[in-house]
């Protein structure tokens, strides 16, 4: 255990600026924004804030009635809030390791628990996979993001990216898939015998299956989704 006396924890703890722009990644889990006018966040992800900044839950109607439908369904996963001001802005979820991605006209899918910020010139729209709602606890769901501009997203400890091309598909647990490139449409699979492996004692090991060509990030580590509340 490492014993610091008062002034070394505050001079090897303390922030610092690194001039890297809009989001700096402060600590391996802990994202900076440098605000001057407008971010969207995942709701709840402030853990502190200098300057300022006005907080505003996203409104019902904000993005249209197609996605407020959407929200409703898929529960609070993809709330979002969005800070307006000039100062730093601290966003954390969960103790989750965090990447930045800077998109230039791209697309990426992110799982919607793990979508943390982006920039307000990015498009995005919330995608239920409809195939899997009835088969896992709460169904899954992303959020198809598009545009140029910075987006940050949450990974439980080191996310691994998979190549994936037309002669070599991916497989992945859906509970472990955190983002993929934004041409990949994902297949639903099942394997019956399979599930023995993984622990689950009752129905079918649902799997995602990647095919063409792009990427997949995925985590060591299964993510609990819990069915909205009615």
């Amino acid at each position: 255990m490492s014993r610091y006396s008062i002034d070394e924890f505050v001079n090897n703890t303390k922030q610092q600026d690194k001039g890297e722009g809009l989001f700096e990644i402060e600590t391996p889990r802990m994202l900076e924004v440098n605000l001057d006018g407008q971010v969207w966040s995942k709701a709840g992800a402030m853990v502190s804030y200098r300057g300022s900044i006005k907080f505003e839950r996203e409104g019902i109607l904000e993005h249209g009635l197609g996605k407020m439908f959407k929200k409703a369904f898929t529960g609070e996963g993809t709330a979002l809030m969005k800070a307006n001001g000039t100062g730093k802005l601290y966003l954390a979820d969960q103790g989750k390791k965090i990447s930045i991605l800077n998109l230039q006209n791209d697309s990426i899918f992110v799982n919607g628990n793990d979508l943390l910020a982006f920039e307000p010139a990015i498009r995005w729209d919330i995608k239920l996979m409809r195939r899997i709602a009835g088969m896992m606890s709460g169904g899954l769901f992303n959020v198809r993001l598009e545009g140029t501009g910075m987006v940050a997203i949450t990974s439980h400890y080191e996310p691994l990216t998979l190549l994936v091309t037309a002669d070599n598909p991916v497989y992945t647990d859906p509970n472990a898939t955190v983002a993929w490139s934004g041409n990949l449409q994902p297949d639903f699979v099942t394997d019956i015998s399979f599930k023995t492996f993984l622990g689950r004692g009752s129905g079918e090991s649902i799997q995602m299956k990647f095919n063409g060509e792009g990427f997949v990030v995925v985590q060591p580590f299964e993510e609990v989704y819990y069915a909205p509340q009615s």
